[in-house]
């Protein structure tokens, strides 16, 4: 038996539960403590396994070094270098109680240890494999800002492209609801910064359950999204203050697919996932409704949501995070940001290194207390990775996904779990400490200069 009686009450609570999450998140990208882990501080959970004896650690790449990758599209081939850690992710899965965790390391452009432990959903003896589907939730953030940037390395939009630029019909006297006149200035750059005035929310005059019931295409969803947000003025002076918003982001989304002409999810698939060789990427809940074929998502008190249109949120909102993929898969668009963030890109990559830079370089911002955030990446300093880190969290209440990216080390740490809530938060931030430690193990972190006198 449903626990709501209507499909609108599960949207809602699932609204309010991410509302939360972003509340979080903000907080913690406040205290440069992005993506909701203390992982500098945090021992580690687990005791390193001891390390292998027949594949060697690979070396960093050099900085200067172009590291293009060009990996088998047989999602095996990612494994051949990698060690198995999921009997150290087991016990860290049961102590926690998630049904499913997995977790990946990179080095360079190769996966070094790799982890899968648990069930693809509760009641079920199926195992996950480390091939399986998980959501990202809001990691998928920094996959619509890498679309938007393939465009502006085309010149078919620009990082200061306005929303008057794009939807000037929005602004014409005669439309109802009128656009407000403050958001005519608005960029492409502050809606990937969280800097543009969008909501944090969507709930103002029922737009968010109209997103949720809303039946046409998802093009038309987010000119439905446009139209919302813009009848209403920003919630802030454009470019002065950080507010973390789906709806920013969905903007940009539907800014992307509106110069070029083909819905979002096509430009993603062929601007980003083909030319990665991401096979197993896609969009809403994974697996299907007849078979236990992928993992599930589960509420934060464990009850399992099948595949539908009520296991994710509504895809006006897919620029902002309802992408899934195989963790081996999603190691395959950080390794393209660790390059980016080592100055190692290549000329066949699929943005510059001027896009790139934009996209890791948060907008200089007066206040103290506003985050360090990018487009679609949170930016931290940790000692363990000898700098700066980028990094994100992702939920949309079912599933709870991480990531970390440490262009000093050459590594990028990802984990994930088919459940949402603390238990989600705890369990990836455990399994990446994890991963963390064993490489650690063989390959410490330099020591810090020492300060200048």
């Amino acid at each position: 038996m449903p626990i709501h009686s209507t499909a609108h009450a599960t949207a809602r609570r699932r609204h309010a539960l991410v509302a939360g999450h972003v509340a979080t998140l903000m907080a913690s990208l406040a205290t440069a403590a992005c993506a909701l882990t203390t992982l500098a501080e945090r021992a580690p959970v687990a005791a390193p396994v001891a390390p292998p004896t027949s594949v060697p650690t690979p070396a960093p790449a050099s900085p200067a070094q172009c590291t293009t990758a060009t990996p088998d599209a047989t999602p095996t081939a990612d494994l051949d270098h990698s060690r198995d850690l999921s009997a150290a992710l087991e016990p860290i899965r049961a102590n926690v109680d998630v049904p499913a965790l997995a977790a990946v390391l990179i080095q360079g452009d190769q996966i070094v240890l790799h982890a899968a432990a648990g069930v693809r959903t509760r009641g079920s003896d199926t195992p996950i494999t480390i091939l399986d589907r998980f959501h990202i939730g809001s990691c998928g953030k920094a996959i619509t800002a890498t679309l938007c940037a393939t465009l502006v390395d085309e010149g078919l939009l620009a990082w200061d492209t306005t929303l008057a630029d794009v939807f000037p019909e929005a602004f014409a006297p005669d439309i109802t609801p009128p656009a407000n006149a403050a958001w005519r200035a608005v960029t492409l750059r502050q809606l990937l910064t969280n800097r543009s005035g969008a909501p944090a929310d969507l709930d103002a005059d029922g737009l968010w359950t109209r997103l949720v019931e809303f039946k046409g295409e998802p093009t038309a969803a987010r000119r439905a999204l446009l139209t919302g947000v813009l009848a209403r003025p920003p919630v802030h002076a454009p470019g002065t203050t950080f507010v973390y918003s789906n709806a920013g982001f969905a903007l940009a989304g539907h800014i992307a697919e509106t110069l070029a002409k083909e819905p979002f999810e096509t430009l993603v698939a062929k601007r980003v996932f083909a030319p990665l060789s991401i096979t197993t990427g896609g969009f809403g809940a994974p697996g299907s409704l007849a078979a236990i074929d992928q993992p599930r998502g589960h509420l934060p008190f464990g009850m399992a949501m099948v595949p539908g249109p009520h296991a994710d949120n509504p895809p006006a909102v897919a620029p902002a995070g309802t992408m899934h993929m195989s963790l081996p898969d999603w190691a395959r668009f950080a390794s393209l940001h660790l390059r980016a963030a080592r100055g190692s890109l290549c000329g066949s990559d699929i943005i510059s290194s001027d896009a790139a830079a934009a996209m890791h370089t948060p907008p200089a911002t007066p206040p103290k207390d506003q985050p360090e955030y990018a487009m679609g990446w949170g930016i931290a300093s940790r000692p363990w990775a000898n700098g700066r880190v980028l990094t994100h969290a992702g939920s949309n209440t079912m599933w709870y996904a991480e990531v970390w990216i440490a262009p000093e080390r050459d590594i990028a740490i990802l984990a994930a779990t088919n459940q949402g809530g603390a238990k989600g938060e705890r369990a990836t931030d455990q399994a990446v400490a994890a991963l963390l430690a064993e490489f650690e193990s063989t390959n410490p972190a330099s020591p810090a200069p020492a300060p200048a006198p």
